[in-house]
């Protein structure tokens, strides 16, 4: 939770948390440079509209909210405007922690350090759609539960188990089984009539729009206090070095301790940091980023390491000794 915390409060005043919560819209902000891509702050009314406490949101990733009906096409769009690190305004099926689904305008929208142009977190604002007035129809809940077409639940259903439970646990043989299940509730439910898709109003989409205007503001206000501006729109182009977000997700998935440097660059500064990295060290992202490994000795290191080190780094060729791990890597980014 270290690295959660540290997320805001390296980039924004300490009060940035309290004038989130003044806000009364549904939106979450997630940091792609954290493994896992997680939420770092959940709105008073994101909890509200989807039924979870905050510890049960914080840490995690925005898909432990999606289900059996949710569209794969839409998720992919979002992935690939996460890729793109572009804005993108969508419809999409989520899940409250009941199990009933509900359509939503999903609105994400990146935020950019103003000095290099990076991308710091995104910000996810969700305008529930109001249901359009239509014959009832039924379908399939993340639970198992028949569920009208307004996301109620019909009389006498049979409630099959928790998906998300079970999805959040270790267990393979468990996680078997939720796939299991959630391919029979599909093939069960191809035919009962389930909307694909659901249109917002322009009324939602301009709810949306203002939200991600009212949540920038407060960011880049907050963020002015502590002389590290950040903007909605690049302000600058990205600065030599740095990676995209979807790379930086990527290497989230490496769960070992190593960093990234760049040769390309004078002095061959970090361009990217492991989380077990800054656990083991306890330096922060922002302090390890753009500096030479060698901040990292001390009057201890041995200067015959170093020495092989710099060595092999000169005729490119891996080491063996001491951080081994540092100079196969920034090989790695020397071929690329």
């Amino acid at each position: 939770m270290a690295l959660i915390e540290q997320s805001l409060n390296s980039w924004y005043s300490l009060y940035v948390r309290e004038e989130l919560d003044e806000l009364s819209d549904s939106f979450t902000i997630t940091d792609p440079s954290i493994s896992g891509h997680p939420i770092v702050f959940a709105s008073r009314g994101f909890l509200k509209m989807s039924g979870y406490s905050k510890d049960e949101v914080i840490g995690k990733n925005g898909r432990v909210f999606q289900g059996p009906r949710t569209n794969r096409r839409s998720v992919m769009e979002i992935r690939e405007a996460i890729r793109e690190e572009r804005p993108i305004q969508i419809s999409l099926l989520n899940y409250r922690k009941d199990g009933t689904p509900f359509w939503m305008l999903f609105y994400m929208s990146p935020v950019f350090s103003k000095d290099d142009g990076r991308v710091i977190h995104f910000v996810g604002v969700q305008v529930p759609i109001s249901p359009k007035p239509t014959r009832s129809r039924s379908g399939v809940g993340r639970n198992g539960v028949n569920l009208c077409e307004d996301g109620s639940r019909m009389r006498g259903d049979i409630v099959f188990g928790s998906c998300r439970r079970e999805v959040c646990s270790d267990s393979l043989v468990e996680l078997g089984r939720v796939l299991d299940l959630e391919s029979v509730l599909d093939s069960d439910s191809r035919g009962l009539d389930i909307e694909e898709t659901c249109e917002a109003s322009d009324l939602e989409k301009q709810r949306a729009a203002n939200a991600i205007e009212n949540i920038s503001s407060v960011l880049t206000r907050y963020s002015e206090l502590i002389g590290r501006l950040v903007c909605e729109k690049r302000c600058s182009l990205p600065g030599a070095g740095l990676l995209s977000s979807s790379l930086i997700i990527s290497l989230g998935r490496i769960k070992q301790s190593f960093v990234l440097t760049d040769p390309h660059l004078p002095d061959m500064p970090i361009v990217y940091a492991s989380d077990a990295f800054l656990r083991l060290t306890g330096y922060t992202r922002h302090e390890v980023l753009g500096r030479n490994c060698r901040f990292l000795s001390g009057e201890d290191t041995d200067p015959s390491t170093l020495y092989k080190m710099k060595e092999s780094i000169r005729v490119e060729q891996a080491c063996t000794e001491g951080q081994e791990f540092i100079l196969e890597l920034s090989s790695y980014i020397t071929c690329s």
